[in-house]
């Protein structure tokens, strides 16, 4: 179906083309009616008929030496009826994924734990932004809790929690953590 509609777009996709199907929309023309309405020269409309026929738009049929063009729009209703019907339709393509989410593929497991800290920078400012979405802005945590949150994707808790602190995405004091507002992470070219 996917093809089928490349090629019916293609036809139409030519200005002289679509002002053809229009001018047989309000009835049969022959080929010397089209090319003086249309200010083109025979076997340009012609050309253009052909590709159109090609396409079944258009029907043809003779009348002694001349030959009559028509819009069939019962072949444009099929078309329509083919296309708008659900098996008809060309299944959305999958959303992409975002660099992020590209990212965490590479180094998060299918667990949802962390294989390696991530070298570059912007690639650990990707995992430190994951890292951070159990925090829960306005709650306190007790360093343990922090551990133990950590822990649950990496075993390098006392790493990472120093990472989430020097990218001002954790607060500590006196042995207490908080979530700071994402407007101030400085977490390797957030995007």
């Amino acid at each position: 179906m996917t093809e089928t509609l490349i090629e019916f777009f293609k036809a139409l996709a030519h200005e002289s083309r679509l002002r053809i199907v229009g001018l047989l929309a309000q009835g049969e023309r022959s080929v010397q009616e089209l090319a003086a309405l249309l200010d083109l020269k025979e076997p340009t409309v012609s050309h253009h008929l052909a590709i159109l026929k090609a396409q079944e738009l258009v029907t043809v049929r003779a009348e002694g030496t001349t030959r009559w063009h028509a819009l069939d729009v019962s072949a444009l209703e099929a078309l329509s009826r083919r296309v708008l019907e659900p098996e008809g339709l060309a299944p959305a393509p999958a959303k992409a994924a975002s660099w992020d989410e590209k990212v965490l593929e590479g180094f998060v497991d299918g667990e949802g734990r962390l294989t390696v800290i991530p070298a570059s920078r912007r690639k650990r400012g990707v995992v430190l932004r994951w890292l951070m979405s159990p925090f829960e802005e306005g709650r306190r945590y007790a360093e343990a809790e922090v551990n133990a949150i950590i822990q649950a994707r990496h075993p390098d808790s006392a790493t990472l929690r120093r990472e989430l602190i020097g990218h001002r995405m954790l607060a500590r004091e006196a042995g207490v953590y908080w979530r700071l507002p994402e407007a101030g992470w400085n977490a390797g070219g957030a995007a």
